[in-house]
């Protein structure tokens, strides 16, 4: 097996291309410098050998066509479907024998499950039809679990056209409570209360995460509210299909807890399904990327498709448990190399990316969760290590920080 670590761990496949934050000290880079280059990967590959990958890559594509990797299994999409709804009539039902705890688990594993399945319609991966993707999305995700799916895609598209790049990449912009690059500093107000807890994001990162699914709730509400006027035709057409759809959701969901006893039952049952189901799905979303390299604005890697999305994204080693939970995204460098293949042919097409990988010098990034993990809490203290020395400069005075 192929493996790259990146510059928090022991070794680069390519030294050319080696982030510069690392030795900045050592080099006498400034220190505005420095902080601009953590986290921060710099692609430097000749003109020809970019030129080669690229060739080499649109070999790989046509392969994989011809392959048939791109074409869907309509039995594998209708039991996805089929194993969402029976974890959902299982916490019914378990609701229903007053198991509120088990019930509320349940269903945030359903959840879970579903959001795979919004993400994989919003590809377009099951029907040739974009009208038949999009109406499975409406269903799986605004009406099944109250995502939306205009304004996940909105999001979303971007960050496959630009994963890692600063200033592109929505999913790296997570200020005021987390900087995942040094240059977002520049943007904070180190007067901010909030401006305080940066030097700690490290250490309360992880217990934010399962916030995550109540987050992008309150987004898609936010977004279907303001969909009427969105700068994109598409979305305005479909403004009515959002809000009804939503709208149709939370009715579902009051009727569900009417039936339970009680107000706080209620306000129990929202958050463990929610939270459980939020930590579910951003324990995976997490690990992919944001334990890679970021890369700048201009940088040239944004001219080289595949090197773009190999040198920012990492997969958790497979397994049988881990394909099933993760909903295939521990397959992330396949996925995003060829967004449109279905989750079952990820797999398939794994030894290909990795010959690819080999032939043409570039990394293949795959690690077991706690090292992935670790890779991603270990890209925050760098950048809370810098806030700390920021605040104490705008401040005038230092206290202790991560």
């Amino acid at each position: 097996m192929t493996e790259h670590r990146d510059q928090a761990g022991d070794s680069s496949a390519d030294t050319a291309d080696k982030p510069v934050a690392e030795n900045g000290k050592k080099h006498g880079i400034g220190a505005q410098d420095k902080i601009d280059g953590i986290n921060m990967g710099k692609f430097s590959k000749s003109p020809e050998i970019n030129e080669k990958i690229c060739q080499s890559f649109d070999h790989l594509r046509c392969r994989v066509r011809e392959l048939g990797l791109l074409s869907a299994d309509n039995t594998f999409f209708v039991r996805k479907f089929a194993e969402a709804v029976a974890l959902i009539a299982f916490a019914v039902f378990l609701q229903s024998r007053t198991y509120f705890f088990a019930s509320a688990l349940t269903m945030g594993l359903a959840f879970q499950q579903l959001g795979w399945m919004i993400h994989e319609y919003g590809h377009q991966q099951h029907f040739g039809s974009r009208w038949w993707n999009d109406a499975c999305g409406y269903v799986c995700g605004n009406l099944m679990q109250g995502f939306s799916l205009g304004g996940w895609k909105e999001q979303h598209n971007v960050h496959h056209a630009a994963p890692n790049v600063d200033g592109r990449d929505g999913d790296l912009d997570l200020l005021p409570l987390w900087a995942t690059v040094g240059t977002q500093l520049k943007r904070v107000d180190g007067t901010s209360p909030l401006a305080q807890l940066l030097p700690f994001q490290h250490l309360y990162w992880t217990f934010m995460l399962p916030m995550l699914r109540i987050s992008w709730l309150l987004q898609s509400i936010q977004f279907a509210v303001q969909t009427r006027h969105s700068f994109y035709d598409i979305h305005r057409e479909r403004a009515l299909v959002e809000q009804l759809t939503l709208a149709l959701h939370w009715t579902l969901v009051l009727i569900q807890y009417y039936y339970l006893p009680d107000n706080l039952t209620r306000l129990q049952y929202f958050l463990v399904s929610n939270l459980f189901a939020g930590f579910l799905i951003a324990h995976v979303v997490t690990y992919n990327h944001y334990s890679a390299d970021k890369f700048a604005y201009d940088d040239p890697i944004l001219e080289n498709y595949a090197c773009l999305q190999l040198y920012t994204t990492r997969n958790m080693r497979p397994g049988l448990v881990i394909d099933w939970l993760w909903g295939g995204l521990n397959y992330q460098i396949e996925h995003h190399l060829f967004p449109t293949m279905p989750r079952h042919n990820l797999k398939k097409v794994m030894p290909l990316v990795k010959q690819f990988c080999a032939e043409n010098d570039v990394p293949y990034m795959v690690d077991d969760y706690f090292t992935g993990f670790r890779l991603v809490i270990e890209h925050l203290r760098r950048v809370a290590e810098a806030a700390t020395d920021t605040l104490c400069s705008s401040q005038n005075h230092c206290g202790k920080g991560a």
